[in-house]
């Protein structure tokens, strides 16, 4: 009986770390909010009832989650705690029996009620009134620095208005997509041939992270404040008294929180919004419920994971039963091959649904699900619903994995047997098409300039380009058939075409958008192989002998070149003129030859990329991230957590300018 319960403990814990990791990490959550929150209440019972089993690395015992790469990170000051969640009144209750026995039992209590927006957590710093730093949650202590695109979102003040303003203070609040402007992204998208977001809250988490702040602002974010972080030269008697304050500073708080003076009144509130949800102009998902006065929140205090003195209280997500008219395959830009069930059209939360999502064929599997059953499909703010189970079973012929990928016929495969994934690696297959072309020109690939997203979808929607090779094909005549596309404009996209043909052979490799080759292993497979041609001819024991190439890698390379499409690319490059041949030479007699480097903060004389690409020169290795493994930080300005860690592992920090007088 004891080793069942551990090992359940510990299969639970696998379950909600890999979820983690696809929520927090990649932004591809494959189970709901809900069944989530069920594995973690699972957890936690088992827990509680056996904690002979409870250890430090637990999912119940720490905030979840991972910060992205891609952006500078930064600390918050004070946590972001995530909240408990309740499901019923019944828990509601439950909840506010704990908190009046943690002030004493015959204390006066108020609440603040608030829409729980489904959105995405940010953080905004001001100091003296200015606005200085904006972050995603990441993993509660600390996130990405999005400051340039939070301040494309104009419902946040870049400067407070007068009033009582703080010294310092961390605003906390959501980011999130007004359904109308999410519905107007996705039609144009779709009209571009573009893959098209699930739901507002994805499109606006996708949307805060990219790098160009011209498309962050076309997308037209929104934003409400509701709680508070680290305050500094201010005086906060009530929850209420603060959202108040915001008001007076001119950032957004959510017109319908409420204050109650007892549990009845908080009841009627989330009975109300449970009702009259589909009336508001932006997605929500439940109630958050928080004791009004500050000097109570202290007392209740905190768990490891969430304040004691606040709680949400979801919604039931919504439900109906259908018939599966068949499931056909979707290939998303990656080439991940999504299966999606039809439905018979049945009304659900609003709308008439018509398709459900299946996530992979794992969930086939698990569902059992066959063309021609009955289900029960759900939809709590889920813009395409996904299928909680077969309720009758008529269909008689199993779901199979496609030999082939439904849109170009190209080789399926699955890389790992824990992959989920079926991936087509077709490198021209139409679906992948503009996410490549993309890849193929940006700065640290190909570099070139002005090939952007909207460049891209008209070239591919008119068919002037299929393939990476086609790129130079391009005439002026075809670049002035594209919107916004003058004399100018066009003479200066087909002059960076030019430039990007005697790129160094290892940003062509990386270009190529291999499955598993990154930046460092393009580099090291061009030092290694010298030329394109050695490269192509390369056998799996030849890869698999360098060092910096695994097993996974050196397959990935050999399936890719071994594709008929792949070749045909190849020429078409090499007939263009594209540089196929580098001796890549290195200074390994200078104080950064061997040396694992990590570059932090901004760097004045160089871009990331440059400064990266000239320690490789020097025989150093740059790295992503601090470790042990770390010889040396090469810090810019405002350095970020990664000086932080080369100062707690006693990892050697330099400045820009010793950096540069080591290339000398």
């Amino acid at each position: 009986m004891s080793a069942d319960i551990k090992k359940k403990i510990e299969k639970l814990r696998q379950a909600i770390r890999k979820h983690d990791y696809l929520y927090y990490v990649i932004n591809q959550p494959q189970i709901s909010d809900r069944e989530y929150d069920e594995l973690m209440r699972q957890l936690k019972d088992l827990e509680e009832k056996y904690p002979e089993y409870i250890s430090s690395d637990s999912p119940t015992v720490r905030v979840s989650g991972g910060v992205l790469e891609g952006f500078k990170t930064v600390k918050h000051l004070q946590k972001m705690l995530s909240l408990d969640n309740t499901y019923s009144f019944d828990e509601l209750k439950d909840w506010d029996e704990r908190v009046h026995k943690g002030l004493g039992g015959a204390a006066k209590i108020e609440y603040v009620v608030e829409l729980k927006i489904d959105g995405l957590s940010a953080n905004i710093t001001y100091e003296k009134g200015r606005f200085t730093i904006g972050a995603t949650r990441g993993d509660g202590e600390a996130g990405e620095d999005v400051t340039s695109n939070i301040k494309t979102i104009r419902a946040i003040p870049l400067v407070l208005l007068d009033g009582d303003i703080p010294d310092l203070i961390e605003i906390r609040g959501e980011v999130y997509m007004d359904i109308k402007e999410f519905q107007a992204m996705n039609k144009e998208r779709e009209k571009q041939g573009l893959e098209l977001f699930a739901n507002p809250r994805n499109a606006a988490s996708g949307s805060l992270k990219l790098l160009d702040t011209g498309i962050v602002a076309a997308r037209k974010l929104n934003f409400f404040a509701h709680s508070l972080g680290t305050y500094k030269g201010m005086e906060v008697l009530t929850h209420w008294g603060y959202l108040e304050k915001l008001q007076r500073w001119g950032v957004r708080t959510n017109p319908q929180s409420k204050l109650c003076k007892n549990l009845g009144e908080v009841i009627d509130y989330c009975k109300h919004w449970q009702d009259k949800r589909q009336s508001l102009a932006y997605q929500i998902d439940g109630i958050v419920v928080k004791i009004n006065s500050i000097a109570q929140q202290k007392k209740l205090g905190y768990t490891l994971k969430s304040p004691r003195w606040a709680v949400a209280y979801k919604f039931p997500a919504h439900q109906a039963t259908t018939d599966v008219i068949r499931i056909i395959f979707n290939v998303g830009r990656t080439g991940i091959i999504t299966p999606v069930a039809e439905l018979k059209p049945v009304g659900c939360a609003g709308v008439i649904i018509k398709h459900a999502t299946l996530h992979n064929f794992d969930e086939i599997k698990r569902l059992d699900i066959r063309e021609g059953d009955r289900v029960l499909i759900e939809r709590a703010g889920e813009v395409i619903p996904k299928v909680v189970k077969v309720v009758k079973k008529l269909g008689k012929k199993p779901v199979q994995v496609p030999r082939a990928c439904p849109v170009c016929a190209g080789k399926v495969v699955k890389e790992k047997e824990a992959d989920v994934a079926f991936r087509c690696i077709n490198p021209v297959c139409p679906a992948q098409l503009e996410r490549g072309l993309l890849h193929f020109a940006s700065r640290q690939a190909m570099d070139i300039e002005g090939f952007g997203e909207s460049a891209v979808a008209q070239l591919v929607k008119l068919k002037l380009v299929r393939n990476f090779a086609d790129i130079y094909k391009l005439k002026e005549e075809d670049l002035l058939r594209l919107e916004l596309f003058k004399d100018k404009k066009v003479r200066n996209l087909l002059s960076g075409i030019q430039k990007s043909k005697s790129r160094q052979l290892w940003r062509l490799i990386y270009a190529l958008g291999i499955r598993h080759v990154g930046e460092k292993a393009a580099y090291v497979l061009a030092k290694e192989f010298k030329t394109m041609d050695n490269l192509i001819k390369a056998k799996k024991e030849d890869l698999d002998a360098i060092s910096d190439v695994g097993s996974v890698m050196a397959q990935s390379i050999r399936e890719y070149f071994s594709q008929t499409q792949t070749r045909e690319i190849i020429e078409g490059l090499r007939k263009s003129g594209l540089n196929f041949k580098e001796e890549v030479t290195e200074d390994l007699s200078g104080p950064l030859s061997g040396k694992t480097v990590v570059f932090t903060g901004e760097l004045k004389s160089y871009s990331r990329h440059e400064a990266e690409e000239l320690a490789r020169r020097h025989g150093a290795s740059p790295a992503s991230s601090v470790s042990t493994n770390t010889d040396l930080v090469i810090a810019g300005e405002s350095p970020g957590s990664k000086y932080d860690k080369a100062k707690k592992l006693g990892v050697k920090v330099i400045h820009e300018t010793e950096f540069k007088e080591m290339l000398k």
